[in-house]
């Protein structure tokens, strides 16, 4: 509530209605006098954040230590005391992907280096597993077999980037050499002898690749930082698709409706927000610090997460601990699976952006 004075007027600035008492019975706003001074709009501001912050350590309180309480709450009418879901996520997503953008180096997750020598123990074990390709290849295998001798010349050092100049010299000067001349090639062939669409984007962009095959971290990186700044958006797509799992899994539970298990989904999203960016803060601090404890509580953090949803879903959905707990099983393959497709789909659109 404002501490602006009230009109005298009983006519609501907003809707029109008669306004009997302080607030519009329509439309819910205060009649108060809408010019107010920079303290008055000053203290507001601040009314407002409290509030806000007031209401979400309110709800955080019930989400981490009574799981399926606030969903439960929302379902059944009782929300003026709890934050809105959607508001609080929102606000968690935010910031754990603030946070995760400002701390995460694409660089971290595909580290590529060519030139590091391999040991004497790396050589056999490669040694062996391409003898094991070449037994199994057609006779021409002039590569396999150059890359098995170089391997067991251990007078000369051996490295990714000396096994795939093996690669390019017995490949690529056979053919084309650039994507420009692949594509000229393909347009000579008749049309059925063409590679399709697909085929011809995978060539563009590892086969004929000249910044992938020079640089390969950096590639890399360019299209992990692509799909990382996708993430939210695939966390977002997840979230109908893993209330509608719900759904079929209580589907004779008729009182619950597609919403109900909507914000059921979307609390379990929050909690997933804040157990994954205290996972991520943690796991950041052990790499800069070798304290066992934190990654025991690292560990610690990652069993209570499903231990969350199942206790969750006992209380929410009100059935017995066996059902629930096949339930359980099915809801986390079927909904990994649906990640799974949803990661291969935003991966494939990250690396095909441009």
């Amino acid at each position: 509530m404002s501490h602006a004075p009230q009109r005298k007027e009983n006519n609501c600035l907003n809707c029109g209605a008669t306004v009997v008492g302080r607030f519009c019975h329509v439309c819910g706003q205060e009649n108060i006098v809408p010019k107010e001074g920079f303290g008055n709009l000053v203290l507001h501001f601040f009314y407002d954040i409290t509030h806000f912050d007031g209401k979400f350590f309110h709800s955080l309180k019930y989400l981490l230590f009574k799981p399926g309480f606030l969903s439960k709450e929302y379902v059944n009418g009782r929300r003026a005391s709890h934050l809105n879901p959607v508001r609080m996520y929102v606000f968690t997503s935010a910031v754990f992907f603030l946070l995760f953008f400002m701390i995460a180096d694409p660089k971290e997750f595909v580290k590529v280096d060519r030139n590091t020598v391999f040991d004497v123990k790396a050589r056999r074990e490669m040694i062996t597993d391409l003898e094991k390709e070449y037994r199994k290849s057609e006779p021409d295998t002039t590569v396999l077999l150059k890359k098995i001798e170089r391997l067991k010349d251990f007078t000369l050092p051996v490295s990714r980037a000396t096994l795939d100049s093996l690669e390019e010299k017995n490949t690529v000067d056979k053919g084309p050499k650039t994507f420009t001349e692949y594509d000229s090639l393909q347009n000579t062939l008749p049309v059925d002898k063409q590679d399709g669409w697909f085929l011809r984007k995978i060539n563009r962009k590892f086969t004929y690749n000249k910044e992938l095959r020079e640089d390969p971290s950096e590639t890399l990186s360019a299209w992990v930082e692509i799909f990382l700044h996708k993430l939210p958006y695939l966390l977002f797509v997840s979230l109908p698709i893993f209330a509608l799992i719900l759904k079929l899994l209580y589907i004779r539970r008729r009182q619950f409706y597609y919403v109900d298990h909507a914000i059921f989904a979307i609390h379990h999203y929050i909690f997933s927000f804040i157990l994954l960016l205290l996972i991520f803060l943690l796991g950041t601090t052990a790499r800069y610090a070798s304290f066992e404890w934190v990654r025991v509580i690292m560990v610690i953090l990652i069993i209570v997460w499903p231990a969350h949803l199942y206790i969750a879903m006992l209380n929410f959905y009100r059935q017995g601990w066996l059902k629930t707990g096949a339930k359980f099983v099915l809801l986390n393959i079927l909904g990994f699976f649906s990640l799974l497709l949803l990661f291969t789909i935003f991966l494939f659109l990250s690396v095909f952006q441009n």
